[in-house]
């Protein structure tokens, strides 16, 4: 899990996935991007190994995975909840050795129509495209993470970047049928549609070449 300024979230994240890994063995890795290191000091599960990288979620999501010691990475955002059956459903995809990776449909946490519309337009994306976004819980195979040299260390598009290339290779990518719950927060903080067109325009602006250098500005400018 990258994180940054996550102190108030991260021991509730931690807490559901143990609660829904029985029967797995699933190690937690949390990777601060703060130097100050104000999220991992505030976990209190002493088995969560930490450790502390430059900001940036690519250079997080790299180091957490070159720690790992499983056959399979998935990453995650402190704000996204896995469905109960995740780690089951995630095993049994990849035993089937056809899929490189996947990630899970998007639910958002939150009742209001326009949410829910908004989850119809994204598992029709990500079916026509097989481009899943980091906060539908991606996870890969950790071979063929390595042989595609894992994430770009870029300020954004991380994810997409990850998975067009997965495709690129010849691999094949596998949506599961459930929905995580990821939190609404910055819908909410910054004005749904605000958020989304620009989040619309920053994904069709680097799609067609744009860098990612140029592009982190208007998503980060709160």
């Amino acid at each position: 899990m990258p994180v940054l300024h996550e102190a108030l979230t991260i021991n509730h994240a931690i807490e559901h996935i143990r609660n829904i890994s029985s029967g797995f063995p699933v190690e937690i890795i949390v990777v601060d991007g703060d130097t100050e290191e104000s999220t991992i000091h505030s976990i209190t599960d002493r088995k969560v190994t930490r450790l502390v990288s430059q900001k940036g979620r690519g250079k997080q999501m790299n180091k957490g995975a070159l720690h790992a010691q499983g056959d399979i990475l998935l990453f995650l955002h402190t704000d996204t909840r896995l469905p109960e059956n995740a780690f089951a459903l995630i095993v049994d995809e990849m035993d089937k050795k056809e899929y490189a990776g996947g990630a899970f449909e998007l639910g958002i946490n939150s009742g209001r129509l326009a949410f829910r519309l908004t989850e119809q337009f994204v598992s029709l994306r990500t079916h026509l495209t097989r481009i899943p976004y980091g906060d539908q819980a991606i996870f890969i195979n950790r071979e063929v993470f390595n042989e595609i040299n894992g994430f770009k260390e870029i300020p954004i598009m991380e994810d997409v970047d990850l998975m067009r290339r997965i495709r690129k290779s010849g691999y094949k990518i596998y949506v599961i049928h459930k929905k995580v719950k990821t939190s609404p927060r910055r819908w909410e903080q910054e004005g749904f549609f605000y958020c989304t067109l620009r989040n619309w325009t920053i994904t069709i602006l680097y799609l067609f070449g744009a860098k990612p250098e140029s592009l982190a500005k208007y998503y980060y400018a709160d």
